[in-house]
């Protein structure tokens, strides 16, 4: 977990926050918001709101009065202590790619498997910048589809010890997650202690939670779990196509799901989701590391620091289909934006490619790398007198070289970050390496990584429990 001591970058005005305020307001009063689901309708009709059909129109002051009942801030404990994270404030918490299909090694692309799967977890659990694997890093698609998350979550508990992401693909997935859950850290009173995943409800944008979202929103929230209520805005297709029409769409969809999430359990931990960037319009095809994206992401970030929320954005987002120039740029046109607006929970941070329907290990490391070294540019720069060096000038004079002197030979160890990817060889040192760029490096570095990897421990007893019941339930479900 990083710790962003750095001022915020905020570049709305007290006049474009009112403005915003008051076009979320009419979004949900006047269109409302539909909700697939009929419990959820019926907490709205008890809390005296306007349902008709699916459709729910909602009293501004009420939504904000359940948004006040979110905590500010909160604790996901890990397996291990020292991986646990805190969620709000100033601190950032790291997860890798989410949802791909498809998986990128070298030259080629092909549908993700569950070797695939558990490379990627034992990469994240191999780099401390991360600070959990996520949970779809890519789609075991070689595993039967019923039962697959039970295998996905035996894996991110077993080759893992840091925090996870629930299974939302139904309120029975999610369940089960809780379960084990329950398995991994002691009972069903630990975990509602202190959560230990965090579960991503995406709104399927413009204006309606469905049914399956909503299913498994329940069950997180019923056990006291974090949930990140996240619009899905691609302006241009689910949302206009202005930054500020978005912004005001994406307030009134997480802040409706916010309201959803303290009616079913009253001071649940949520996190103010977004997912924003636009299309190309040429094309329809959806486009990352954009202006626009890096401009909406600094804009949540101040709308969530108004109204009390942590906040979920960024990552290291490109539409490039290879780990190359342009998807180096774009991700970091997203994550340099990430750290100036201090996101809390940031997923994508690694592997993403191709717009998401990728996870590339050549990418996974290149994002690590870049993750680390805006986590370094990120640390307030500390100024004694050791560091302003007088002796240093002292010792060397006028006209001489400071490469040999105390100062330096005392701190050239750790005086600079050192990039564990980049080359700064000449160019015949570099010839003789093999005259490797940067994704030929990268691919080195994962293999080399995957080859160290120690898989850290777990109780036998757990461990049995676990694999218990995922054969139970596999059973029950007829894979």
């Amino acid at each position: 977990m990083f710790v962003n001591r750095m001022p915020r970058y905020e570049i709305l005005s007290e006049q474009a926050m009112a403005q915003l305020d008051a076009g979320w307001r009419r979004l949900v009063t006047e269109i409302g918001v539909e909700f697939m689901s009929d419990r959820a309708l019926d907490l709205f009709r008890e809390a005296g709101q306007k349902v008709e059909g699916n459709t729910v129109f909602l009293d501004p002051e009420f939504v904000l009065a359940q948004v006040a009942k979110a905590p500010k801030e909160f604790e996901v404990q890990a397996r291990n202590p020292e991986h646990s994270v805190h969620i709000g404030g100033e601190a950032m918490a790291f997860g890798a790619v989410y949802g791909p299909p498809f998986v990128r090694e070298g030259e080629v692309r092909r549908d993700g498997t569950f070797d695939d799967y558990r490379n990627f977890l034992r990469l994240a659990q191999s780099f401390s910048a991360l600070d959990s694997a996520g949970g779809v890093v890519c789609e075991p698609n070689d595993t039967p589809l019923d039962s697959r998350h039970l295998d996905m979550n035996l894996a991110l508990m077993t080759l893992t010890d840091k925090i996870y992401m629930g299974n939302v693909v139904s309120g029975p997935n999610a369940a089960d997650t809780i379960a084990m859950s329950e398995i991994l850290f002691g009972g069903r009173e630990a975990i509602e202690k202190t959560p230990v995943c965090i579960s991503l409800i995406n709104c399927n944008s413009p204006l309606r939670w469905d049914d399956r979202m909503l299913d498994a929103l329940f069950e997180y929230c019923g056990a006291a779990q974090p949930v990140v209520l996240t619009p899905f805005l691609l302006m241009g297709a689910m949302s206009p196509v202005t930054i500020p029409a978005a912004l005001v769409q994406q307030m009134a969809e997480a802040f409706s799901g916010i309201a959803l999430a303290q009616l079913i359990r009253p001071g649940c931990p949520v996190i103010f989701g977004s997912f924003l960037s636009n299309i190309d319009m040429k094309t329809g095809s959806p486009t990352f590391g954009t202006p626009e994206s890096g401009i909406g992401l600094l804009c949540t970030g101040q709308i969530a620091r108004h109204y009390g929320l942590p906040f979920r954005s960024g990552g290291g987002l490109t539409s490039s289909q290879v780990a190359d120039a342009q998807a180096g740029y774009e991700s970091l046109m997203t994550l340099m934006p990430t750290f100036l607006a201090g996101a809390n929970w940031v997923m994508h941070s690694a592997g993403w490619l191709d717009g998401g329907l990728i996870a590339s290990f050549e990418k996974f490391i290149v994002d690590v790398q870049i993750l680390e070294m805006l986590r370094h540019e990120f640390t307030p720069l500390e100024i004694d007198e050791a560091s302003l060096a007088f002796d240093a000038h002292q010792e060397v004079g006028h006209g001489g070289h400071f490469l040999g002197a105390m100062h330096t030979m005392e701190r050239f160890r750790d005086c600079f970050y050192r990039p564990f990817l980049s080359s700064s060889d000449n160019y015949d040192r570099w010839m003789r390496g093999g005259a490797l760029d940067a994704n030929a490096r990268a691919g080195q570095i994962y293999k080399a990584t995957l080859a160290d990897y120690v898989q850290p421990p777990l109780d036998d007893a757990i461990r049995l429990e676990l694999e218990e019941y995922v054969v139970r339930r596999r059973a029950e479900l007829g894979d």
